[in-house]
């Protein structure tokens, strides 16, 4: 089983590097799949500039191909995004509105932070998920700006929140599998 964790921002002193770090390192400790940090800002995707939908899978841009690639190359995906105004990144809305069929039939969990820990992204993210064909799992993690944070920049998660990672992990992973038949 592989599972991307997948870098949510490509803003200029982002903390979303530091927090999927974190999950990273957390993969690292299990033996029931392989696990990758995937930094959609390594991808320099322009707004969409793909003329055909990506439903038809005619890419013609070279940036799309790798990026279709790699997605495709996962059973499943754990989402770390910031909240901004009540949603996901604009950056990260458009490297998944790039593809389709990549991530049809896979699983989906979230790792959300803000001030509102993330929550309203986090609830963005699984209306998208659903037009997607991906099962995203019930469990998701929450850091907050306030309590998760030194000064808002510097990543000082709280010991309980690796228990989270871990259950949306099992998850994760059972629903990627579940799912291996339809693929």
């Amino acid at each position: 089983m592989r599972i991307a964790i997948i870098i949510g921002s490509t803003r200029p002193g982002r903390n979303s590097e530091a927090v999927a770090r974190w999950v990273h390192e957390i993969a690292q400790k299990r033996n029931d799949a392989e696990f990758e940090l995937v930094d959609i800002a390594d991808y320099n995707l322009p707004l969409l500039d793909e003329p055909v939908p990506p439903s038809m899978g005619q890419y013609s841009k070279e940036h799309t191909k790798r990026w279709s690639e790699k997605i495709a190359s996962f059973d499943g995906y754990v989402f770390v995004t910031p909240e901004y105004n009540h949603a996901t990144t604009g950056a990260l809305k458009n490297a998944i509105d790039y593809l389709y069929n990549e991530w049809n039939n896979k699983a989906a969990g979230f790792v959300g932070f803000g001030s509102a820990g993330g929550t309203r992204a986090v609830e963005n993210l699984r209306t998208i998920m659903a037009e997607l064909q991906v099962a995203d799992v019930r469990q998701q993690v929450s850091l907050s700006l306030f309590t998760d944070f030194e000064n808002f920049s510097e990543f000082k998660p709280a010991e309980h929140h690796e228990g989270a990672v871990n259950t949306m992990f099992d998850q994760v992973i059972a629903w990627s599998g579940a799912l291996k038949t339809l693929r």
